[in-house]
C-alpha cells in the first residue's frame, strides 16, 4: 500500500494566499480535493467581493439609504452572524467598517501624517452595526444610512477556510489544513500520526517564529501590526483602526486567537487588538473554548487563562 503524504497548493485568492493541504495516499486523489477546496473558496469570493459590481455585498452597498436587498440565505447568516460577534465585542467588531474611506487611510508608504482627529471622527459615524437591519422572512438586508458600505475583511477568509475545510471532509479528507494568510483551520493528523504544528510568526520579524502550537480539529488566527503599517515620526501605526475614533490601534504588535472555528478566530483577533490587553483578555476569559495569546507594543507577552508558553 502507498504511505500517506501531505499534498499541497497554494493559490491567490480572496486578495489573500490561500494554501490547502491534504493527507492521502494518492496524488490525484489529492489534488482532485484540493480543487474542490479551491473552487469553494473562488465560490464564496464571488459572493462577497466587493471589487464586482454585481456581488450581493455591492448590491447591499448601492442601495444603502434606498432599500433593503435580497441576498443569499448564505450571505444573510454570515452577515447576522458578524452582528452578534459585533454585540459581543461591543462594537470592536463591525462589517460596516466598508464607510472608513479610502482616502484617509490607504496605508501606502506616502501617507507621512496621521489625519486630525475630527476629520478621522466623521468618517467613522457611519460605522454602526445596529443600522444594518436584516429581515429573516424577506431574507433581506438594508444599510440604513446613505453612504454606509459592508466589508467582509475580518472575518471573510475565517469563513471561506472553514466552508473549504468542510468540502474537502465531505469528500473523504480525513487529515488536513486550510491555511488563509496565517488564519487557518487544521484537522485530523499528520501521516506520521502526530498533531499538526502551527508557527505564531515573531511580530517584530514576521519571517521567524515566535513559538510553536500542535493542534487538531483547531483554528488559529493571528491580528498583528507587522502585516501591513505605516511609520510616521518613528512611530508605527498598525492597519487595524479603531472603529469608535478612525484612528489605527496602537498599543499590541499581534493577537493570536486559538478555536474550534476559523471563521471566529479571523473575527476575533481584530477586536481584542482593539480593546486592549486586559479588556480584550477578560472578554475571552468569558467565552467557551476560545484562548488568545497577546504581544503588546514593548514585546510581553499576555495569554487567556487556560493556556501556557512554554
Amino acid at each position: 500500500m502507498p504511505d500517506l503524504q501531505i499534498f499541497k497548493r497554494s493559490c491567490k485568492l480572496m486578495g489573500n494566499r490561500f494554501e490547502l493541504s491534504v493527507v492521502a495516499d494518492s496524488e490525484q486523489w489529492a489534488n482532485d480535493r484540493i480543487d474542490d477546496g479551491i473552487a469553494e473558496i473562488s465560490r464564496i469570493e464571488k459572493l462577497l467581493t466587493t471589487f464586482s459590481e454585481d456581488s450581493e455585498t455591492n448590491q447591499v452597498n448601492q442601495n444603502a439609504g434606498i432599500k433593503p436587498m435580497p441576498v443569499s440565505r448564505e450571505t444573510f447568516e454570515l452577515v447576522k452572524r458578524s452582528i452578534m460577534i459585533s454585540k459581543v465585542t461591543q462594537g470592536a467588531f463591525d462589517i460596516s467598517y466598508g464607510s472608513i474611506d479610502k482616502r484617509l487611510w490607504n496605508f501606502d508608504q506616502q501617507m507621512t501624517a496621521l489625519p486630525d482627529a475630527e476629520t478621522a471622527r466623521q468618517m467613522v459615524r457611519l460605522i454602526n452595526y445596529r443600522n444594518i437591519i436584516l429581515n429573516d422572512n424577506d431574507c433581506t438586508i438594508f444599510l440604513a444610512e446613505k453612504g454606509m458600505r459592508i466589508g467582509f475583511g475580518g472575518i471573510g477568509k475565517g469563513y471561506a477556510a472553514e466552508r473549504a475545510k468542510l468540502i474537502m471532509q465531505q469528500q473523504g479528507v480525513t487529515s488536513g489544513v486550510v491555511n488563509a494568510s496565517g488564519d487557518l483551520t487544521a484537522w485530523g493528523t499528520q501521516p506520521n500520526g502526530n498533531k499538526w504544528t502551527v508557527g505564531i510568526a515573531n511580530p517584530d520579524a514576521s519571517q521567524q517564529i515566535f513559538s510553536y502550537l500542535s493542534i487538531s480539529g483547531l483554528a488559529v488566527a493571528t491580528s498583528g501590526n507587522y502585516e501591513k503599517f505605516i511609520m510616521i515620526d518613528g512611530k508605527k501605526y498598525s492597519h487595524t483602526i479603531n472603529p469608535r475614533t478612525g484612528l489605527p490601534v496602537t498599543g499590541i504588535k499581534s493577537v493570536t486567537i486559538i478555536t474550534t472555528n476559523a471563521e471566529i478566530a479571523d473575527a476575533m483577533a481584530t477586536p481584542v487588538t482593539i480593546m486592549g490587553v486586559h479588556a480584550g483578555l477578560d472578554m475571552i476569559n468569558q467565552m467557551k473554548d476560545i484562548e488568545a495569546i497577546v504581544i503588546d507594543d514593548n514585546d510581553r507577552l499576555y495569554t487567556s487563562k487556560n493556556i501556557n508558553i512554554k
